[in-house]
């Protein structure tokens, strides 16, 4: 593949901001996808384009328009896409759980991530790669985060099945699984003690950096992870 093309959906903030950076800077044109406010505009590297795309997830029309745009305004089909588009609700027991919350979680986090991944299937490039973000959480249970968990668990199910459907082209499907990062995302909602707790379960005693986790894509996006196909990587400071 002499064109490196990626699109990163959830790429206007956080460990999505990070991945269109860091692969902007391995050489990738990149696309990236808002929601609502359009993001600044990023510089990219020399002899690279940056484009960012308005799109709902939930709907599948509008991801398969992302596609269809990219392969336009840069002239090929995508040779990388991560799937990083995801929310996260207040964490309760599931006795007070809002049910609505939940739905939420479900619609954005399983049915926004599986309208990506299977166009990602239709469209991505052979030998491409497609890269999914879930969360640590998925194996290290905690209170009151067990129906966000149970989002990202969904969606390693889809990866670990798209990674045999797909090997037949080249294509290589895999997940980044972080532990606590320190984004708007990770911050919301939550106090100083929290995020000392947050910490507290790597036994470095931090939570994880946006451009951390952008390297771990950036390797399952180049030539050098090879042979790495439907795994799950936690880079999550050991928080095992």
């Amino acid at each position: 593949m002499s064109k490196k093309i990626a699109i990163v959906f959830g790429g206007s903030r956080g460990i999505g901001a990070a991945c269109v950076k860091k692969l902007n800077q391995d050489g990738f044109d990149v696309a990236l996808t808002y929601v609502s406010s359009e993001p600044t505009a990023v510089e990219a590297a020399p002899g690279t384009t940056i484009k960012s795309y308005k799109a709902d997830v939930c709907t599948p029309s509008d991801v398969a328009k992302v596609f269809a745009d990219v392969a336009s305004d840069f002239g090929a089909a995508p040779t990388c896409v991560v799937a990083n588009a995801g929310i996260n609700v207040p964490p309760g027991p599931m006795a007070q759980f809002d049910p609505e919350n939940f739905r939420k979680l479900v619609e954005v986090n399983i049915v926004g991530a599986f309208n990506i991944l299977a166009e990602a299937a239709r469209q991505v490039a052979d030998n491409g790669t497609i890269i999914a973000t879930t969360t640590s959480l998925v194996r290290n249970a905690v209170p009151g985060v067990g129906p966000y968990s149970a989002t990202k668990a969904a969606v390693e199910c889809l990866v670990r099945s798209m990674s045999k459907e797909l090997a037949g082209r080249g294509v290589r499907v895999n997940a980044v699984a972080p532990g606590p990062v320190d984004t708007d995302l990770f911050r919301s909602g939550k106090n100083e003690e929290a995020i000392k707790r947050s910490a507290g379960m790597s036994p470095l005693g931090r939570v994880g950096q946006p451009e951390e986790i952008a390297e771990v894509v950036a390797f399952l996006a180049s030539d050098k992870s090879s042979w790495v196909l439907g795994q799950i990587i936690q880079p999550n400071g050991g928080m095992i």
